[in-house]
């Protein structure tokens, strides 16, 4: 049977395009290292990497969450520390001031008191990427404003945040708020670090009763009083950082969880669609030789057709 020239021609034209078409793939899957690139490559196994790749995307901003969270609740925490360090102190001080203090010693507590108030609503005020900590949902404004007399003593501390905090997804059904309100007088809902009324903590007006009694030279008032109400906002700051503690140790939790989820996530994600570099430099290599083989033995077949063409003409 005789073969038409421009078959074997076509023939070959065909035989080469295939594998060009191969090289190139295996080229990019070299350079890549990546099994397909696109649906029509591989549509089963591309659409099971688009849906692990959704999951790592889900997985990603759960771990940006955490670390909003663990940046608030870790601010937050050294914010209590310093009113704890407060909070001692005032204790001291109403102990101290007995009967047997004198009226400079008790002038000099009154104005080591007028300055710790101070310290607390400085430490109160805190921010964290330019939002304050313990507002509530009211945190684009300082939580506490204190106001002072002409001889700069603090008559008053004023809040001017909310009881509401926000909450956000740091886990599939799981959604943790870090922040803590400085008040709340309602009697529910997240408890006050200042003020609630729920424990009896009120404590920049204790310590304003404090200064004021000791400037007033009441060391019973100071005893009978102040010492006591002092000793409920201590409870109340002690429970508020081993609650920032639990939330904080949460929050570590869940980070780990997220982390070991994307590893886990990344290598299905290699598994399916990563290429093998050995065995695709052996393809590549089998590609490039049939390609060279295909080329050579073409061009000789060619040569001869072209001959016996030319001699039958």
């Amino acid at each position: 049977m005789r073969v038409a020239f421009n078959t074997l021609a076509d023939s070959l034209v065909n035989q080469l395009s295939t594998l060009n078409t191969q090289q190139n793939e295996l080229q990019k899957q070299v350079a890549t290292g990546l099994r397909f690139s696109q649906l029509d490559d591989d549509p089963s196994g591309m659409g099971a990497v688009l849906n692990l790749q959704a999951q790592n995307s889900q997985t990603a901003q759960y771990q940006q969450n955490i670390t909003s969270l663990q940046a608030v609740a870790t601010s937050s925490y050294n914010a209590m520390q310093t009113l704890d360090t407060i909070s001692q102190r005032a204790s001291e001080i109403a102990t101290l001031a007995d009967g047997t203090a004198s009226p400079q010693q008790l002038q000099t507590y009154a104005t080591e008191v007028t300055q710790l108030i101070q310290q607390g609503v400085q430490a109160m005020n805190s921010q964290d990427q330019g939002q304050y900590l313990f507002g509530g949902t009211l945190d684009n404004q300082p939580p506490f404003v204190a106001t002072t007399d002409a001889s700069g003593n603090v008559t008053a501390v004023t809040y001017q945040g909310n009881s509401s905090v926000a909450s956000v997804e740091i886990a599939p059904g799981n959604t943790v708020s870090a922040q803590t309100v400085g008040a709340n007088t309602s009697g529910s809902g997240p408890e006050g670090l200042i003020t609630d009324s729920r424990n009896g903590a009120d404590f920049f007006n204790h310590l304003i009763a404090l200064q004021s009694h000791l400037l007033a030279g009441n060391t019973t008032a100071i005893s009978s009083t102040d010492s006591a109400a002092l000793a409920k906002d201590q409870d109340n700051i002690t429970l508020q950082v081993g609650m920032n503690g639990v939330i904080q140790s949460h929050l570590a939790a869940a980070s780990a969880v997220a982390t070991a989820q994307a590893n886990s996530t990344n290598n299905l994600i290699s598994q399916d669609a990563g290429a093998d570099p050995a065995q695709t430099m052996t393809e590549l290599s089998a590609a490039q030789s049939a390609y060279q083989a295909a080329v050579q033995s073409g061009a000789s077949l060619l040569n001869e057709n072209l001959s016996l063409a030319y001699y039958l003409a």
